[in-house]
């Protein structure tokens, strides 16, 4: 009862004139960037993030969440239109969804697709205001080395699963702690990793980080790989379901959220494993016509994991609100927003800023209604915005961009680091590390050096009061398992040597 309270707080933060109206504009840009393939919700958040110097938390928040569910939305209109997946967690929805737009399906999927996208969001964020509460509570008995191992699970996790190899993801991990270093240590005042700069004696600002890894990285990267003919897009009317299709839909929009949710909530769960999940449960449990459109065009190919994708990205709030722990790229940026405001997110922030939160939360089940009143009559008109031409549309990234970092402190050497950490995003997607560990492990990096020193001396120095508490100890064992299991199983799958 006192969640719902709070939550009935939270929707008379979030239905002010003010906030609706940056609620509807987050939806719809996250939306758009969604739609358009190689530009995602963590870049808009990134480029977006200088707003934090202007904008009141609650609007911007509001505005941030807005953008991340809309691009969950819009990311399933190229990979049906286009088999282009504007996210990696679309990925799966292309399967069968644009092989039912081929068969002249594509109002259907794109409908399936939205209202999935709705019932499983709406579901998750009430998964959300049980579930938040609940690890609050828990998480207020953490000591500092319970936060450090806590860290250390991020860090193992997110460098594991978020990329091709554990190695690739490691070493993106260590270029965001080295980054995190720079700087004048806060306990000896001593100046690391300067250069002689003036500077970087305060850091980098992770708005310059954020901004310069995701954005200018992405746009230089695909750039470089802009392809002159236009794409094919397969025309599409107004989305909407018969009966028979709502019939087949219902079921996989359940069982996806079931899926999605949890994985989200994990460190490294992200929303491409529950999908991917919920594509085989679908397609195992396909019974007669079903079973036969499999591979052809299946509407529960696209239900179930576009249900798993928007039910992850729920569950995604949960760690980040209540442990500071983000477990995707675009809760990383989210994190850097909130400490740009100088919060941070863990079980003060619900007794200290509830109706941030909660407003936060409350704006969920508002955006939602506000996607699918968006997706489905609009769905002609995202069509037609992928055929803005691409070198206006990376010129103008790479623009606001300098704009946004330019505005912070009108510092010319920003810039300079701005476009050094672009080039530098460019080199790490075009060998294959991913972003969002270096991302991480540079927001994460300065607090779990802080809780290592402070657990370090509370233990006169004793390294073993790292694992003295059974949480920390839990959760680096958990850590160990997390990184070690690949390694595990590929050696498992290895062929025995003959004789």
């Amino acid at each position: 009862m006192e969640s719902f309270r709070l939550l009935m707080e939270g929707f008379a933060t979030a239905l002010t004139p003010v906030n609706m109206l940056y609620a509807l504009v987050g939806v719809t840009l996250g939306t758009l960037v969604g739609v358009l393939p190689g530009i995602g919700p963590a870049m808009t958040v990134a480029l977006l993030l200088p707003i934090t110097f202007s904008v009141p938390p609650a609007s911007a928040f509001i505005m941030f969440a807005g953008i991340y569910y809309g691009g969950m939305y819009g990311g399933s209109t190229t990979s049906i239109l286009l088999n282009t997946p504007g996210e990696s967690s679309s990925m799966i929805t292309a399967l069968e969804g644009n092989k039912m737009a081929k068969r002249g399906r594509a109002a259907q999927a794109l409908a399936t697709a939205a209202i999935g996208s709705f019932v499983a969001g709406t579901i998750a964020t009430g998964l959300l205001v049980v579930a938040a509460p609940l690890v609050v509570s828990f998480a207020i008995s953490f000591g500092p080395e319970d936060y450090f191992a806590l860290a250390i699970l991020a860090f193992t996790a997110v460098s594991s699963v978020l990329s091709r190899s554990v190695v690739r993801g490691l070493a993106s991990l260590g270029i965001g702690l080295t980054i995190g270093l720079i700087g004048i240590d806060q306990q000896t005042g001593q100046a690391r990793l300067t250069l002689g700069v003036p500077q970087l004696l305060d850091g980098i600002d992770v708005v310059i980080v954020a901004v310069g890894l995701f954005a200018v990285g992405e746009a230089l990267y695909v750039a470089s790989r802009l392809r002159h003919d236009d794409p094919e897009i397969v025309p599409v009317g107004r989305a909407f379901l018969g009966r028979s299709d709502w019939s087949r839909s219902w079921r996989p929009w359940l069982r996806g959220t079931a899926l999605g949710f949890p994985f989200g909530a994990l460190p490294g769960g992200g929303a491409e494993i529950p999908t991917f999940l919920s594509y085989m449960v679908e397609k195992r449990l396909a019974r007669g016509v079903a079973r036969e459109e499999y591979g052809k065009g299946a509407i529960e190919g696209v239900a179930g994991p576009e249900a798993a994708n928007n039910a992850s990205a729920a569950g995604t709030l949960v760690p980040l609100l209540t442990l500071g722990l983000p477990t995707s790229a675009t809760a990383a940026i989210m994190l850097a927003a909130f400490q740009q405001y100088g919060l941070q997110p863990g079980p003060q922030l619900f007794d200290h800023n509830p109706a941030l939160v909660w407003g936060m939360i409350a704006s969920l089940f508002i955006g939602n209604t506000m996607l699918l009143v968006l997706n489905l009559p609009l769905a002609p008109l995202w069509a037609k915005v992928l055929h803005i031409p691409r070198p206006y549309l990376y010129a103008g990234i790479v623009l606001f961009a300098a704009l946004g970092v330019y505005a912070l402190n009108a510092s010319w050497v920003e810039l300079i680091i701005l476009y050094i950490l672009g080039l530098l995003g460019y080199a790490m997607r075009r060998f294959g590390l991913p972003v969002a560990p270096a991302v991480i492990g540079m927001i994460l990096g300065p607090m779990a050096e802080i809780q290592l020193r402070r657990a370090l001396a509370i233990g006169a120095g004793d390294v073993t009061a790292l694992i003295r508490s059974p949480i920390a100890a839990s959760l680096l064992t958990v850590s160990l398992l997390v990184l070690f299991a690949p390694l595990v199983r590929r050696q498992a799958k290895r062929p025995s040597p003959t004789a």
